[in-house]
């Protein structure tokens, strides 16, 4: 009863508790006083170490979950800090190839070229047939030299196509509005696809700036296992010129989505236009090997 009197919620409850021990005063005084009180300590010391007992579990719980939640933010940034890594170490290598591929082309190339010139100068005064065929072997291994450093430096150049720094550079560059950018690629795209991606969110954000009241833009470049897909949105209402297109089946050089739609059409891809909720471009694009891309550069 000592226990409980201390341990319940409802204090005032306590005058129920001690009415026995009024009622049996005598009793208790006479013969069980000294007991009486020892089982009072008792149940004080019993309370005091379960109230302890509790408070010292509900720290441990309240340690554990704190422990437990900041080695999942750790976690989260150790991975972040990987992803930032990964993305430098990618940007960094892809800049030094653009610097090897612009020396070749500047220093090698032009050398020989010079070297082709020359020879091309030498082959015109020689009469001489064995020097002249000299000369043409020279000039044709030259030649084939200059054709394989080209194909070289295309390469290069093709592989050094930043997909996610260049189209984040857009959405930074971006003042108009608020844009928010997810991308979500393991794999990257062709060089053409790169170079499609990249000029259709550019024009785009010039659609928004110039043809839209929009205070919030979304791009979701995304892949999936046959596709890539790409989702730009934004919360403006459309012009009257723009909905007289949209109604017509159009979609009008002068907001750039017929060119952006021939693009997405050279790669076999799908280009909708969704307007229920402000204006949204969906683009798909086939994730096919051995496709022949044409016109993909306009």
């Amino acid at each position: 009863m000592v226990y409980d009197i201390f341990t319940i919620e409802l204090q005032s409850a306590i005058v129920f508790e001690l009415i026995p021990f009024a009622v049996n005063f005598d009793f208790y005084y006479n013969n069980k006083l000294p007991v009486f009180c020892i089982m009072v300590v008792t149940g004080l010391l019993i309370k005091y170490k379960s109230e302890k007992n509790t408070t010292l579990i509900n720290e441990y719980n309240h340690l554990r979950d704190d422990t437990k939640e900041l080695e999942i933010i750790l976690e989260k940034q150790n991975q972040t800090l990987l992803e930032n890594q990964d993305i430098e170490i990618t940007a960094a290598m892809l800049s030094e190839r653009n610097r090897i591929s612009k020396e070749i082309h500047d220093n090698i190339g032009h050398l020989l070229s010079r070297s082709l010139l020359q020879i091309g100068a030498l082959l015109t005064i020689t009469k001489e047939e064995i020097t002249r065929e000299t000369l043409t072997s020279l000039r044709d291994s030259i030649s084939d030299g200059m054709d394989s450093i080209r194909s070289s430096i295309h390469n290069m150049h093709d592989e050094s196509i930043d997909l996610y720094n260049a189209i984040l550079k857009l959405t930074s560059d971006f003042t108009f509005c608020h844009v928010s950018f997810q991308y979500d690629l393991t794999n990257q795209p062709d060089a053409k696809i790169k170079s499609c991606l990249i000029n259709i969110v550019k024009e785009s954000l010039n659609n928004v700036m110039k043809h839209s009241n929009a205070t919030n833009v979304s791009i979701k470049l995304l892949e999936h296992p046959a596709m890539y897909q790409l989702i730009i949105a934004d919360n403006g209402t459309l012009s009257s010129t723009a909905k007289w297109y949209l109604s017509q089946n159009k979609t009008g050089d002068g907001m750039g989505l017929q060119s952006m739609a021939d693009r997405i059409k050279s790669f076999q891809g799908n280009f909708n236009i969704l307007t229920d909720k402000g204006f949204e471009i969906f683009i798909t694009i086939p994730k096919r090997e051995g496709i022949n891309y044409e016109h993909s550069s306009n």
